[in-house]
C-alpha cells in the first residue's frame, strides 16, 4: 500500500524531561533513516520535535534544506521532504511528540493541515500551515478558507472539542470544501482537536486520497458511559472486509492491549507489525495517539498502515 505517510515517529521526554528521546517509530523499507533516527535526541526548541515542544502546537516543516531538521542528509536520502510534529500535552506537561514524515513523489495526492484561530478573527479558524504533496490547486482554496465554530470539519472538531472522521466526501455536508476535495481526488477526512495555547486553538486534519491514503484505516475510539470501556466510534477501511461490524463487538479495558495503554497512560504508541500482532485476522502497523483535555483522555485515534 503506498501511503501519503511514509514515516511514524514517536519522541518521549527523557527522565529528567530536558530532552526527547526516541520512543518508537514505523519505516517500512527506509531502515537507513530508522538507525541515523535511534542515534538522535532533542532538546527544548531543537530540530521538529523539540520546535513543537516549544510551541506548544503542531509544527509543518515543508522544506528542510537550511532548516532546523536535524536529519536533512538522510532524509532526502529516503525521499522524505516534508515534516509535521504533533505535541501531545497533558495540562502543560508534554507526553510525547509524534512526527509523520511524508514522501516527495509525483504521485503523493492528500494533505494534513494545521488550523488555527490565532491568525485574524479569534472566532474563525483559517490555514496556519500545511503539507498538500501535488494538491497545488487545493491547497491554494484551502488557504484562503475560513471556518467559524460548528462549521467545517475542522469547526466542528472546534466547537465538540472531539475528534472527527468523515468516510464519505460525496456524502458529507460537514465538509464544505467536498467538491474541490472531489477534483483532488480526496475522499476521506479526519479531524483531531491537538492543543489550546494563549486561548488559541489547534486543530489537524488529514485528507486522504484513495491511491495514497493517510493510512489503511483510521479509528477513533472513546470512553462508554461506565467509563469502564473504549469502543470504536467510527472508523474507515481501505478494504471492504466488514470492518465497521467487527469493531462494533469490540471493547478494550483501561490498560488492557496497546489502546488501553495508551488510555492509561496518555502517551501515543506504536505497534509495528514485526511484533507479530494480530488484528482482525492480519498483521498490521498501529499509531495509537490520544486526545486528552484538561488531564482528561476524551479518544484515542489510530492510524493503521
Amino acid at each position: 500500500m503506498n501511503t501519503f505517510i511514509k514515516v511514524t515517529e514517536i519522541w518521549l521526554p527523557t527522565k529528567d524531561r530536558t530532552r526527547l528521546e526516541f520512543g518508537a517509530g514505523l519505516y517500512g523499507a527506509l531502515t537507513e533513516f530508522r538507525v541515523a533516527s535511534e542515534k538522535e535526541s532533542f532538546a527544548y526548541d531543537e530540530g521538529l520535535p523539540g520546535k513543537a515542544w516549544a510551541a506548544g502546537h503542531p509544527v509543518v516543516l515543508t522544506a528542510f534544506d537550511h532548516s532546523y531538521f536535524k536529519r536533512t542528509p538522510s532524509a532526502k536520502k529516503a525521499g522524505l521532504p516534508c515534516g509535521i510534529a504533533l505535541p501531545v500535552f497533558s495540562g502543560e506537561f508534554l507526553m510525547a511528540v509524534v512526527v509523520f514524515l511524508c514522501g516527495d513523489d509525483q504521485h503523493h495526492a492528500g494533505a494534513i493541515e494545521v488550523w488555527s484561530n490565532s491568525l485574524g478573527k479569534k472566532t474563525e479558524l483559517t490555514v496556519i500551515d500545511g503539507y498538500y504533496g501535488t494538491l497545488d490547486d487545493f491547497e491554494r482554496i484551502s488557504r484562503n478558507m475560513k471556518f467559524g465554530s460548528g462549521c467545517g470539519l475542522p469547526g466542528r472538531v472546534w466547537a465538540t472539542g472531539m475528534p472527527m472522521l468523515i468516510e464519505d466526501m460525496g456524502l458529507a455536508s460537514a465538509f464544505i470544501r467536498s467538491a474541490d476535495a472531489g477534483k483532488a481526488g480526496i475522499t476521506t477526512a479526519l479531524g483531531i482537536p491537538v492543543s489550546v495555547v494563549a486561548n488559541q486553538v489547534y486543530i489537524m486534519t488529514f485528507l486522504s486520497a484513495k491511491a495514497t491514503p493517510i493510512a489503511q484505516r483510521l479509528q477513533i475510539w472513546v470512553p462508554d458511559q461506565s467509563g469502564q470501556y473504549l469502543v470504536c466510534q467510527s472508523g474507515y477501511s481501505k478494504h471492504n472486509d466488514e470492518l465497521a461490524e467487527i469493531l462494533e463487538t469490540v471493547s478494550v479495558r483501561k490498560g488492557e492491549g496497546l489502546l488501553g495503554r495508551v488510555w492509561l497512560t496518555g502517551v501515543p504508541a506504536i505497534r509495528n507489525n514485526s511484533d507479530g500482532a494480530v488484528v482482525e485476522g492480519r498483521l498490521n502497523s498501529m499509531l495509537a495517539m490520544p486526545v486528552i483535555d484538561g488531564g482528561k483522555l476524551k479518544a484515542v485515534v489510530t492510524f493503521l498502515f
